[in-house]
């Protein structure tokens, strides 16, 4: 799935020129937690506003299906209205629920899960336990994927604004890791000492594109990722060199050469300009070792909470198996190892599957086996070979798993299935299938992995109907 550093934008919509400012009150919140009203019979998006909420406003796009405003003055408070942490809020947009109360973000993440459920059938029986809290609300993101621009040889390091092309500063960000703004800042600084030529997407023209930056909070060390437009060593090079001179905590610097016009962030090529080739980081007691490429959690803690959830659920022990299908580097698997006679890992990204061996070595568990490729066609060659008793995980994208890896998995009759999603939508989905194929959900446990965002993850274990 494509990965853009911005939120979501007005398809075939205008700008207007300055309109007065009107009234409304909010009715509702949207997925990605805007608040919703209506104008001339079209939704109308107010990011920043909360449900039941007069706020002042000022129209800025009107498009075929809805109308985007500006939040200019909230005329009465919702009960959950705080004073934001966040000084750029209202530019960033990134933190719809910033300015929330946390005790209703963990609510109204409660009702997402309940919602999506309550549209299947076979799902509106099914209860929830509390969602897990996040003891760290602030300074939690370890990952961060940033946009380059340089405007009047200012440059700036952050996400798009919402629907342009026009980059928010995140020097300051309240979310991040510290150490990813103090990155952002000395190399925003030498980018423009150095007059490194900086891409522009109206133009197609330029050099630095992106930034990514990976923190160990164990260790406190970073890897940084620059995404260039070609294979030009000598100014990349040289700005790694002053990074690290200036922040001593980044371990390795590397360079991602990406030429395509489109929102992809990373290309297919990777090298390494300073450092180690790797992060080492560590989740519990998991070491890992992580490439620029591979996906991992944003928030240590509550991956770890996961992982341990998990291992719990699947109550596995020596003489048991595991097969663990979009395992990624293997955090899950890793963890399950530590109780199973052996794991077999499923995963498409053949980088990920060499970090995930990597780390197996790294953590001296030789009852691991990790197989790169599609994840319904690996199962069907499975059948007939899994022993009995096996418990099964799956941790897909947003999208939820194809059908075709739910009736393998199915057909393959493990013990136990255990599923963590980080979109309720595709999950309930997913598991509406699953009930209709021998299946019932016995737990369900959401986990605030993105606190002051609408997102939730949800951990379920199902077990095979009596």
């Amino acid at each position: 799935m494509a990965e853009k550093p911005n939120g979501k934008s007005f398809k075939h919509s205008k700008k207007h020129e300055a309109l007065p400012a009107e009234e409304v009150v909010i009715e509702s919140l949207d997925d990605d937690g805007i608040g919703c009203s209506r104008y001339r019979g079209k939704p109308l998006l107010i990011p920043g506003a909360f449900v039941g909420e007069k706020v002042l406003y000022q129209l800025e796009y009107q498009g075929h299906h809805r109308s985007g405003g500006r939040l200019l003055r909230v005329v009465s408070r919702a009960p959950e209205r705080i004073k934001s942490p966040c000084k750029i809020e209202h530019a960033c947009l990134g933190c719809p629920f910033i300015s929330m109360r946390y005790s209703a973000q963990l609510q109204l993440k409660l009702e997402k899960v309940q919602a999506a459920f309550a549209r299947f059938d076979t799902l509106k029986e099914v209860q929830s336990e509390p969602v897990l809290t996040a003891e760290q609300q602030l300074g939690y993101r370890t990952n961060a994927k940033l946009a380059i621009a340089k405007e009047q040889g200012k440059v700036r390091i952050g996400i798009y604004r919402r629907g342009t092309h026009d980059v928010v500063d995140l020097k300051e960000c309240t979310l991040h890791h510290p150490l990813i703004n103090r990155i952002i800042t000395v190399v925003a600084e030498e980018i423009e000492k150095q007059g490194i030529w900086v891409y522009d997407p109206r133009k197609r023209r330029g050099l630095l594109r992106y930034l990514l930056v990976r923190i160990a909070p164990h260790t406190g060390e970073a890897l940084v990722t620059l995404v260039a437009t070609e294979r030009d060593y000598r100014q990349t090079t040289h700005l790694a060199k002053w990074l690290v001179k200036k922040v001593p905590e980044v371990v390795s610097v590397q360079m991602n050469v990406n030429s395509s016009e489109g929102n992809v962030i990373l290309g297919r090529q990777t090298y390494k300009l300073v450092g180690h080739q790797t992060l080492r980081d560590m989740i519990g007691e998991t070491r890992l070792a992580i490439s620029p490429a591979s996906f991992f959690q944003v928030n240590h803690e509550q991956a770890q909470r996961i992982y341990a959830l998990v291992r719990k659920w699947a109550e596995l022990t020596p003489a048991q198996t595991a097969l663990d299908v979009y395992c990624g580097i293997g955090g899950i698997a890793l963890n399950l190892a530590r109780d199973a006679g052996e794991v077999l890992g499923i995963e498409v990204v053949e980088e990920a599957v060499r970090n995930a061996r990597d780390n197996a070595r790294l953590n001296r568990l030789n009852n691991c086996r990790f197989i790169a490729g599609d994840a319904a066609e690996l199962l069907d060659d499975l059948q007939g070979e899994m022993p009995p008793g096996f418990v099964a995980t799956v941790n897909p994208p947003r999208k939820g798993c194809d059908r075709e890896v739910l009736d393998a998995l199915c057909a393959l009759q493990p013990r136990a299935l255990i599923y963590v999603s980080c979109n309720p939508e595709s999950l309930a989905a997913d598991l509406d299938h699953l009930c209709r194929n021998g299946w019932r959900v016995d737990q369900v446990q959401p986990v605030d992995m993105f606190p002051q965002t609408p997102h939730v993850e949800t951990v379920v274990k199902l077990l095979p109907q009596a």
